[in-house]
C-alpha cells in the first residue's frame, strides 16, 4: 500500500472509549450523543468461537476500521430447557458485550429471538415444539408468551449490567424478529397482528435506544425497517418514513457452505462496491458485514447440512486470522469514507451524469468542506471529466474524492497484499497400536423400551437430544429369497441393517433432504431383524410454520416373490441415539466405563475411536485433518468440535470440509482426548494434528494511471480540517503476522510481469535485479516497504511502457 494511506488510516480510525449516551435518529442516520454517524459494523458471534477468542477477533475488527460489533441472541444456547438458563462458557453474553465496550466499540444486539443464521432450529429451543397448540412465529398466544419471556429477560440483564447505550454501554440498537416478510404471507391473517405486536412488545421494554426489523418493509413505528442481502443500494425500497435511516444489517461477504456445494468466492472489489452505492443511493450511514468472523458450529449447532466451518472466506476466517486482501480492502474503503463522514451527513448532496453510465454524487458543507464519488456502473472502464479533471474508473467501481479534487481510493483497485493460509500438520496418527475402538451395538425389535404401530415423526421422538434415531421390527419370512427393501425419507441420512448387516445407505441434500433408498436384502428363514438408522444433519433453520416440519422415515416396504409387504403401519421399536452417546464416551469419565479394544484394520460402520495426543507447540491456531474419514462426530477432551462429512463430495469430486477447528482453550498441554463416532468406514490411521498459519504475502502495484498519494494532516483542531500533500509513486508492502518474518523472497519483479497474486511469471520487461532489491530490504525483517520506482531498481529496464512491481514472499 502506498505511504499515504498509512497516514490516512491512523487518522480515520482513531476513536475514544465508549461512553454511551442518547441515541436517537433521522432521516440521515442514527444520532449517537447528538451527533450524526456513519457506522461500519461487523457480525461476529460469541457461541461460534470462544472466550479467549473474543479480545483478538475484537482487536482485529477495531484495525479494520468498524465501529460496531453485531452477534445475534441464541434462544437455544441459552434456554436449554423452560426457564433454565446458561449463560456459560461461549454462552456468556455479557462478558463478550463488556470486552466489546472495553475496546471502545459498539453493539448491535439482534434478539430476535428466531435468528435462523443457519443455526439449528433457526435459534428457537426444541422445547417450544412441544408446548400445545403453538405456531411459531405468528400472532399465537403460547409463542408470543414464550417469545416475550426470553427478550424480557435478555433485557432486563443487559439492564442490570448498564449495557445499553442509555446506560452508559455500548448497545446502541437493538432487533426484534428476523426477516419476517419472507414468510409473513404464509400466516395470512395471522401474520401483520403478529409484527405489530413484537415492535410493540419490543419498544415497551424502554431499553433507551433504537429497534430495528430487518427485511420488514412496513415496520411499525418507531421500529427501523432494515436491508439485507448483497445489493442493497440497488434492491433495498429504503425506509418506509422519511424520519428513518437506511440501515443495512446484513452485507453478506460470502455465501454460506453447505455440504455438497463448490463454495462461492465474493469478491473484496464488489463488496466495497455496494457499500459506497449503498451509502450514495440510499443514503446509508449503517453497514453491518455478515459475516465478519464468521467462526465453527461446534457440536451439533449447525442446521441442516450446512457445514462446521462458517463463513470461513469472511475478512477473518474461521480460526481468526485475517483473510487478505478482504479485510484490507475494506479497512481502506472505511477510512476514505470516513475522512468523508462530516460532509456526507451534514453536506448538501446533488447528483448528476458524467456519461451513460458514469455518475458523480457531491456534497457541500456550509463551511465549504467537499467530497465527491465518481461511479461507473459499466462493465468496461471509462474517462469522464469532472470539475476540469480527467479521471481513469476501472470497471463497476466508484472513486471516493474526499475533497472533490484527489482520489483517496477505488472500490475495484485492490492495493493490499494477498496472504496465503497454511494448514502443516505437526503429528500424525498413522499407527495402529494409537488407536483403540469399541462397536456401537445394532438395536433390534427386542431390546427397545418405545414402542409404535406407526413410523414416529424423528424430531418430535428425539426431542434433539441425538442425531440418530433406530426404527427396529421383527419380520417373519416363510422362505428365504432375495426381496427388495424400499424405504421413503425425509432424511437426512438412512442407513440400512438387516440381521446385523448393513446393506445400503442413502442421503439428502440441503435443497432436497427427502430422498428414496432400495436396495436388495437376502431373508433369512424365519425371524429377520430389521434395524433402520435415520440420521439428521441438524434441524432446518427458516420457513413458516417450523414446528410442522418432519423427519425420519415415511414408508417402509419389502417386495419379495412379487408380494409387497407394507411395513409402514407395522410394530416398531426405537432407540434414541447411539449408546456410546447415553454414556458419553467421548469424555474422560465416559471413555473409561466401556471396553476398548485394540484397533482391528476392519473399519465397521458405527465404530467409536480413541487415542490421545499432545498439543502443538506455539500459539498458531490448531485444525485436525479427518481427509481419511467418512461422516460422524469428532470430540476433544469432551467437548464437540462438530460434525465431520467428508464422503460427501462437492460436483468437483473433493470434500466439502476435511480440516476442522480446534480452539486452543479446548486443549490440555499433554494427553488430550480425541474421540471420533464414525458411520462409515473411515480410516482413523489417515488423520493428523496442525498448526493454521500465514505463510506467504504478495503485493502488486502498478503504475499505469496510479492514484495520487495522499497523507492527511489535521492543521487545527478547533477547524477540523484536512492538509493534502501529493506524490506519484505506488509502494508494495508486505506484512507477515505477529512473531514471523519475511524468510524468502519467492518471486519478484519490476517490469512487466504476467498474472498477478494468485498465479505470476516474468514478462517481457524485467529488471534483472529484481529479486537482489528486494531481498535486501525484506529479508529478515517483519514488514517492508519497497517503492515502485526506477532509481530503486537502478533504471528503467524497458522505457516508455507501464511498469509493474509483483513480489511474493515466504513468512517463517
Amino acid at each position: 500500500m502506498w505511504w499515504w494511506f498509512g497516514w490516512l488510516c491512523i487518522v480515520a480510525t482513531v476513536t475514544g472509549s465508549v461512553s454511551g449516551g442518547s441515541v436517537t435518529y433521522d432521516g440521515r442516520s442514527l444520532i449517537i450523543d447528538g451527533r450524526r454517524q456513519l457506522l461500519f459494523s461487523g457480525s461476529i458471534h460469541y457461541p461460534r468461537s470462544t472466550p479467549d477468542m473474543w479480545p483478538s477477533l475484537i482487536t482485529k475488527a477495531k484495525q479494520g476500521g468498524l465501529n460496531v460489533i453485531d452477534t445475534y441472541v441464541f434462544w437455544n444456547v441459552h434456554e436449554p430447557q423452560p426457564n433454565k438458563y446458561d449463560f456459560s462458557g461461549r454462552g456468556d453474553i455479557v462478558s463478550f458485550i463488556k470486552q466489546i465496550q472495553a475496546q471502545g466499540l459498539y453493539v448491535c444486539l439482534r434478539i430476535g429471538p428466531f435468528i435462523e443464521s443457519e443455526w439449528t432450529y433457526g435459534g428457537l429451543p426444541f422445547w417450544l415444539h412441544d408446548v400445545p397448540g403453538i405456531v411459531f412465529r405468528s400472532d399465537n398466544e403460547p409463542f408470543k408468551f414464550y417469545m416475550k419471556n426470553f427478550t424480557t429477560k435478555i433485557v432486563n440483564m443487559l439492564k442490570s449490567e448498564k449495557l445499553f447505550a442509555s446506560q452508559g454501554g455500548p448497545i446502541i440498537i437493538s432487533q426484534i424478529e428476523n426477516e419476517y416478510q419472507n414468510v409473513e404471507k404464509a400466516f395470512h391473517e395471522k401474520g401483520p397482528p403478529y409484527v405489530i405486536w413484537a415492535a410493540k412488545m419490543a419498544t415497551d421494554l424502554e431499553t433507551g435506544v433504537p429497534w430495528v426489523m430487518c427485511k420488514q418493509d412496513d415496520a411499525p413505528d418507531p421500529v427501523i425497517n432494515t436491508c439485507n442481502g448483497m445489493r442493497c443500494g440497488e434492491t433495498f425500497v429504503g425506509p418506509n418514513s422519511p424520519n428513518k435511516p437506511a440501515l443495512w444489517t446484513e452485507n453478506w461477504t460470502h455465501f454460506y457452505d453447505t455440504y455438497g456445494n463448490i463454495t462461492k468466492i465474493r469478491s473484496a472489489e464488489d463488496i466495497a462496491y455496494n457499500v459506497v452505492l449503498f451509502i450514495l443511493k440510499k443514503k446509508g450511514s449503517f453497514i453491518n458485514y455478515y459475516m465478519y468472523h464468521g467462526g465453527t458450529n461446534f457440536g451439533r449447532t449447525a442446521s441442516s447440512f450446512i457445514i462446521t466451518a462458517y463463513y470461513d472466506q469472511a475478512p477473518l476466517d474461521e480460526y481468526g486470522l485475517i483473510r487478505q486482501p478482504k479485510w484490507g480492502h475494506l479497512k481502506e474503503l472505511h477510512a476514505a469514507i470516513k475522512l468523508c463522514s462530516e460532509t456526507l451527513l451534514y453536506g448538501v448532496p446533488s447528483n448528476f451524469s458524467l456519461g451513460v453510465l458514469q455518475e458523480a454524487y457531491v456534497y457541500h458543507e456550509d463551511s465549504g468542506g467537499c467530497a465527491a464519488f465518481l461511479v461507473n456502473a459499466n462493465g468496461q472502464k471509462a474517462l469522464v471529466k469532472f470539475q476540469n479533471s480527467t479521471y481513469d474508473l476501472p470497471p463497476k467501481s466508484i472513486s471516493i474524492l474526499p475533497d472533490c479534487k484527489t482520489v483517496a481510493f477505488n472500490t475495484a483497485k485492490v492495493n493490499t497484499q494477498v496472504n496465503t493460509r497454511t494448514r502443516q500438520p505437526t503429528m500424525k496418527f498413522y499407527s495402529a497400536d494409537k488407536w483403540e475402538e469399541h462397536r456401537e451395538v445394532i438395536p433390534i425389535f427386542e431390546d427397545t423400551s418405545i414402542r409404535s404401530d406407526v413410523l414416529l415423526e424423528q424430531m418430535s421422538t428425539t426431542k434433539d437430544v441425538s442425531d440418530y434415531l433406530w426404527y427396529t421390527a421383527s419380520f417373519q419370512q416363510s422362505e428365504g429369497s432375495n426381496s427388495v427393501l424400499r424405504l421413503n425419507s425425509l432424511g437426512h441420512v438412512l442407513r440400512a441393517f438387516v440381521n446385523g448387516v448393513l446393506l445400503g445407505s442413502g442421503h439428502g441434500s440441503k435443497k432436497n433432504p427427502g430422498f428414496t433408498l432400495e436396495t436388495n436384502i437376502s431373508l433369512n428363514n424365519g425371524v429377520n431383524e430389521i434395524s433402520l438408522l435415520s440420521a439428521m444433519v441438524g434441524l432446518p433453520d427458516s420457513g413458516a410454520f417450523l414446528e410442522r416440519r418432519a423427519a425420519g422415515l415415511q414408508a417402509v416396504t419389502i417386495r419379495d416373490n412379487n408380494e409387497l409387504h407394507d411395513l409402514t403401519k407395522y410394530s416398531w421399536g426405537y432407540q434414541i441415539g447411539m449408546l456410546g452417546e447415553r454414556l458419553q464416551i467421548y469424555t474422560e469419565k465416559g471413555s473409561s466405563d466401556v471396553q476398548w479394544t485394540t484397533h482391528e484394520h476392519s473399519y465397521q460402520p458405527l465404530t467409536w475411536y480413541k487415542t490421545n495426543f499432545d498439543s502443538p507447540v506455539g500459539t498458531d491456531p490448531v485444525a485436525i485433518n479427518l481427509g481419511s474419514m467418512g461422516k460422524g462426530e469428532a470430540w476433544i477432551n469432551g467437548q464437540s468440535i462438530g460434525r465431520y462429512w467428508i464422503s460427501y463430495h462437492t460436483p468437483d469430486g473433493s470434500p466439502s470440509q476435511i480440516w476442522y477447528h480446534i480452539p486452543r482453550s479446548f486443549l490440555k498441554p499433554t494427553n488430550n482426548l480425541l474421540v471420533l463416532f464414525e458411520e462409515e468406514s473411515g480410516d482413523p490411521l489417515g488423520i493428523s494434528v496442525g498448526t493454521v498459519s500465514i505463510t506467504k504475502v504478495c503485493g502488486h502495484v502498478s503504475d499505469s494511471n496510479p492514484p495520487p498519494m495522499i497523507s492527511w494532516k489535521r492543521q487545527t483542531i478547533s477547524q477540523n480540517k484536512e492538509k493534502m500533500h501529493y506524490g506519484r509513486r505506488p509502494k508494495v508492502q508486505l506484512s507477515c503476522p505477529p512473531k514471523r518474518r519475511i524468510s524468502k523472497i519467492l518471486f519478484a519483479s519490476f517490469g512487466s510481469p504476467s498474472g498477478n497474486c494468485e498465479g505470476y511469471a516474468v514478462g517481457s520487461c524485467h529488471s534483472s535485479n529484481s529479486t537482489d532489491v528486494v531481498e535486501k530490504a525484506c529479508v529478515g525483517k517483519r514488514r517492508c516497504t519497497i517503492p515502485q520506482s526506477y532509481q530503486k531498481f537502478g533504471g528503467d529496464p524497458c522505457p516508455g511502457i507501464h511498469k509493474d512491481l509483483l513480489i511474493e514472499a515466504q513468512c517463517g
